[in-house]
């Protein structure tokens, strides 16, 4: 393991080492297997300063990485009581990429709750890992002013959202006050300091399912405080916002996370989510009426030409409707590493043209929430 030695020597503070590497980003790699270790290793080394641990060694890395790559079987005890060991400094890293062999809900679930900012499942790609990893500092230069508020509800609603697609894939009880307790915490971060810095958090820290529930739950609480809603009704909008997509954990990843455009089999697939998510929330006592229409409905139109059940405008009610058009427009200005981030003014124009499916007085609304706030 020669490489890994001279990776370790390179961040262990030999200050000779690390000043000829000072333009490059540290990258702490951890993984279960010297084999795996080295492969990780060896395509990063190229761009960055690497620093490789096996997780079943003492922890050795002093100073903070700017981004941490863990490639291990999540299904293995040991491993995941090493990795919750370095939580600590985990935590603190901008980027924590986690590399799963294993493409499965449970898998990705887990490693959210561990902490990651985003999961690639099946084998390493190359071209995806150093994509994602970029530079992991240019996201702090790139954020507006006022973006470095502590990242908790993101940590707190990421690791609620990995909770509630576990509890689904493995028949677990669903944690509703936990959910509804971090949607109320992004309601509190969104009141404080805005949407933009909501928005520029989030794609810093997850892509993906998790990215979307996120972003599409701070877009839902900041139209629902434009549109003066009451408490009440702020707390339904979040937490149905939070529910919406929970469905999505009864589509096989292969589908769910496809880069390219869905054939008619896969596109009927992903229809189904609304309806799949109703039924797993139906029997929870906790969750209201208002917030069970939102989930199975978030996809219905005016027009009724939506998904699952065809309503038509005087049968989709106000929290649909305002859910509805957050969705679209969180899915419009996503991140994703394969291709660019639509800007806001392009996805406001997108929900203009969507004559007859989306109520026009509340689009129009919606301008302040997409162009300026």
């Amino acid at each position: 393991m020669q490489k890994a030695r001279t990776i370790q020597k390179a961040a262990s503070g030999d200050g000779g080492a690390r000043a000829t590497e000072a333009a490059r980003p540290l990258v702490q790699v951890l993984a279960d297997s010297s084999g795996k270790l080295s492969g990780v290793c060896a395509i990063l080394e190229e761009k960055f300063t690497v620093a490789g641990e096996r997780l079943d060694a003492d922890a050795k890395l002093a100073q903070l990485p700017d981004a941490i790559v863990v490639r291990a079987e999540l299904r293995d005890v040991d491993t995941i009581a090493a990795i919750k060991k370095r939580a600590g400094k985990f935590a603190k890293a901008r980027k924590r990429i986690f590399l799963l062999e294993h493409a499965s809900h449970v898998g990705v679930s887990q490693a959210y709750a561990l902490g990651a900012t985003l999961v690639l499942p099946g084998p390493v790609n190359r071209i995806q890992l150093l994509a994602a990893l970029s530079d992991p500092r240019d996201d702090a230069a790139a954020a507006p002013a006022g973006a470095t508020q502590p990242d908790n509800a993101v940590e707190t609603a990421a690791t609620a959202i990995a909770s509630m697609f576990m509890s689904v894939t493995l028949g677990q009880p669903l944690d509703v006050d936990g959910t509804r307790e971090a949607g109320r915490q992004i309601a509190d971060r969104i009141t404080q300091h805005g949407l933009s810095e909501w928005l520029t958090t989030v794609r810093r820290h997850h892509e993906g399912t998790y990215q979307h529930c996120l972003l599409v739950t701070g877009v839902a609480i900041d139209f629902g405080l434009s549109l003066g809603v009451g408490r009440a009704d702020l707390e339904r909008l979040y937490t149905a916002a939070m529910f919406h997509d929970i469905g999505k954990a009864r589509i096989p990843l292969a589908i769910l996370d496809k880069p390219g455009r869905l054939d008619p089999e896969e596109r009927a697939m992903i229809e189904t989510h609304p309806a799949a998510g109703y039924d797993f929330l139906k029997g929870h006592d906790k969750i209201s009426p208002e917030i069970l229409d939102a989930v199975r409905h978030h996809h219905e139109y005016l027009d009724g030409s939506g998904y699952p059940d065809a309503l038509c405008a005087e049968n989709i009610g106000d929290i649909v409707r305002i859910l509805t058009i957050s969705d679209i427009f969180a899915a419009l200005i996503e991140h994703r590493h394969y291709k660019p981030t639509m800007p806001r003014n392009e996805a406001y124009n997108i929900l203009c043209g969507m004559n007859g499916k989306l109520e026009k007085a509340l689009v129009n609304s919606f301008k302040q929430v997409a162009l300026t706030r």
